[in-house]
């Protein structure tokens, strides 16, 4: 079992890098006390069960892996990422869109969502194809968004399927849920059952390649600078990542199931966690007062 002073440590740094505050939270965070109504998803449904549980933040480990793949998604983090520069400020962005997606009201949620799509407005440029001949890309093509949709709700269902506990309705009712977030970011048809969602990932498989970036980029997932309170553990979730991979896309980033049980460490690893950080995140604090305001007001 992971040192409590270990991940004590940890949430200190996280917190300080997304809120400035090692014992503060984010204004966003604080936002979802606001708002009329219970969103797009609310207690009981299957987006909720997935996106509270600790699972997740290897999900964003192994989406990441995932979209390097697509050289179009590739070329953009290349071209218009700080990553490299600051790993969790980027990951702060993400988790915002995520977290105020699932738990905000729909008019927040709307919100948020047209600003990660604002945000991809800028963010186009050339990428080499398969027979060197320049392709244009632009983060809002709806292949881009398809491919980053598919690819965090395989992650997502696929870390919960690994590590969490049971899902209401299950995988397809989780896939079918959080349709509304790919429909939110411009997608036309998202996949609404688990088998359309590996289906709908199996059809880029044309598409995808390793190359250098792809490399590169591997290469600073497995070991990015965060420091000395996160990076043992880091190491461990990256691990997971990697083992919870389906083997035709672990063999297609040039990866190998971990020789150890990192699927094991991995799930101790999570239990660490819940018992220093709690089960309850502050997100989901500041949801259910918003929920219980709306109780009151409707008694």
């Amino acid at each position: 079992m992971p040192r409590p002073a270990l991940l004590r440590r940890a949430r200190a740094r996280i917190l300080t890098i997304f809120s400035g505050d090692p014992d503060g939270v984010p204004a966003w965070v604080s936002a979802l006390e606001t708002g009329d109504d219970e969103g797009f998803f609310g207690p009981g449904s299957a987006v909720w069960a997935v996106h509270n549980g600790t699972p997740t933040i290897v999900a964003g480990i192994r989406a990441l892996l995932m979209q390097t793949l697509h050289p179009g998604a590739m070329a953009g983090v290349h071209d218009h990422s700080r990553y490299q520069q600051d790993p969790l400020g980027r990951l702060a962005g993400t988790v915002r869109w995520v977290l105020t997606t699932t738990f905000a009201d729909r008019a927040q949620a709307e919100a948020g969502c047209a600003w990660v799509s604002r945000l991809h407005e800028r963010v186009r440029g050339e990428y080499a194809g398969p027979d060197g001949t320049p392709r244009d890309y632009r983060a809002d093509d709806a292949d881009l968004i398809g491919w980053v949709h598919c690819v965090f709700a395989d992650a997502f269902i696929g870390s919960h399927e690994t590590w969490g506990g049971p899902v209401p309705g299950g995988s397809d009712q989780y896939v079918r849920e959080w349709a509304v977030a790919g429909e939110l970011m411009g997608m036309a048809d998202p996949p609404r059952s688990r088998a359309e969602l590996d289906a709908a990932i199996a059809s880029y498989i044309p598409v995808l390649r390793r190359d250098e970036r792809v490399d590169d980029a591997v290469r600073w997932l497995r070991s990015p600078q965060l420091g000395r309170a996160v990076g043992p553990a880091y190491r461990i979730l990256f691990a997971g990542a990697v083992a919870s991979l389906p083997d035709r896309y672990r063999r297609m980033l040039g990866l190998r199931r971990p020789w150890w049980p990192a699927i094991t460490a991995t799930r101790l690893m999570l239990a660490g966690m819940r018992v220093v950080l709690g089960t309850e995140s502050s997100s989901m604090r500041f949801t259910q007062l918003r929920l219980e305001r709306l109780a009151g007001q409707n008694a």
